[in-house]
């Protein structure tokens, strides 16, 4: 799919960066690049949030995936199937993302941020009292707190990518697992 608005020029030295960086400039900064105030922001933010440390980065790119899962961006999932790669992470739990309620191999914790993910993304938020103390007890306040940005910045990005257009790059193409469909509900019928 094109994306539904058009890709901008990056800096020659943006560009070269990312595709160092990625192996090809995301299809998500090229078109913000149409408001550079706006992808440059987005971009420096996007980089402090990276460098949180409160919450291990696999739980977050878990997390993300969840909320990509739910949204419907094929862009995130892929991204983020290449982060996993990336990470170390287990390709077969990343796979098994789109259907985590139903897979046994995550654990406890993986499953509560992923609960704590997709009620984040629900509209409007079902995050119980239970789960929010749950997590508050095994991250610490800070990391509470920051996957709960985290979260809200991958709400931020999934919905972005998505009214955009912007679909699955090739980016998991590196990995050694399919990027998984997005499991089809009542509504999405």
């Amino acid at each position: 799919m094109t994306p539904r608005i058009p890709k901008a020029e990056l800096p020659a030295q943006l560009k070269e960066a990312l595709a160092q960086q990625l192996g090809a400039v995301p299809e998500p900064v090229e078109v913000a690049f149409n408001q550079p105030a706006v992808a440059t922001a987005s971009l420096e933010f996007t980089a402090k949030a990276a460098a949180w440390d409160a919450v291990d980065e696999g739980l977050k790119t878990f997390a993300h995936m969840a909320v990509a899962a739910q949204v419907g961006c094929g862009w995130c999932l892929d991204v983020n199937y290449f982060a996993a790669l990336n990470q170390d992470l287990d390709l077969d739990k990343a796979s098994q993302i789109t259907d985590w309620r139903a897979s046994d191999v995550f654990t406890s914790l993986e499953r509560e941020v992923m609960e704590y993910s997709e009620a984040m993304t629900n509209t409007p938020p079902t995050v119980s009292d239970e789960l929010s103390a749950s997590l508050l007890r095994q991250l610490g306040p800070a990391g509470l707190v920051e996957l709960t940005v985290f979260v809200g910045i991958a709400n931020l990005s999934t919905r972005v990518n998505t009214a955009h257009g912007i679909t699955s790059q090739g980016y998991s193409e590196a990995c050694r697992i399919p990027l998984a469909e997005r499991p089809r509900t009542a509504s999405a019928a």
